[in-house]
């Protein structure tokens, strides 16, 4: 990537945020789907919370935790507590998968699990998880596992 294509894609995510951060995330879900690809995708795993307040607008947009190429660790309890620091109505999960293969792993799915049942506890909606693979994304609540 040469240092003008860099400069072109912050500029970008910088727009993506500035867009998100005034407008209904979920009212947008193309948006939603440019902002992951262009937040999230990259060689080793991210794990991103999209903080959101009632009207679904990002809060917070944050990056939890960096891995490996193939593992990401994610703790359930610090993912909700931030929420409840925010005064977060809502939650979206992203995070990447190097492989490029978006499919959850049964990790994914249990951690998301995890996270629901907290959110559920404590009065907090998390609206989705979504993995980004290459060039495409995958809604687990699409695919009927939220």
């Amino acid at each position: 990537m040469t240092p003008q294509e860099e400069t072109v894609i912050l500029e970008a995510r910088d727009i993506l945020g500035r867009y998100l951060s005034q407008n209904p995330v979920i009212g947008s879900w193309q948006a939603l789907m440019d902002y992951c690809a262009l937040t999230v995708r990259g060689p080793i795993e991210r794990f991103h919370v999209l903080y959101l307040d009632r009207k679904n607008r990002i809060i917070s947009d944050e990056l939890f935790s960096t891995g490996t190429v193939d593992h990401v660790p994610v703790y359930p309890r610090e993912v909700i507590k931030r929420a409840l620091m925010l005064n977060a109505s809502a939650l979206i999960l992203i995070h990447n998968h190097p492989s490029g293969d978006p499919t959850p792993s049964e990790a994914d799915l249990s951690m998301t699990k995890e996270i629901q049942k907290g959110c559920r506890y404590l009065g907090l909606t998390l609206h989705d998880h979504i993995i980004v693979g290459a060039g495409t994304e995958l809604s687990l609540r699409a695919l009927g596992k939220l």
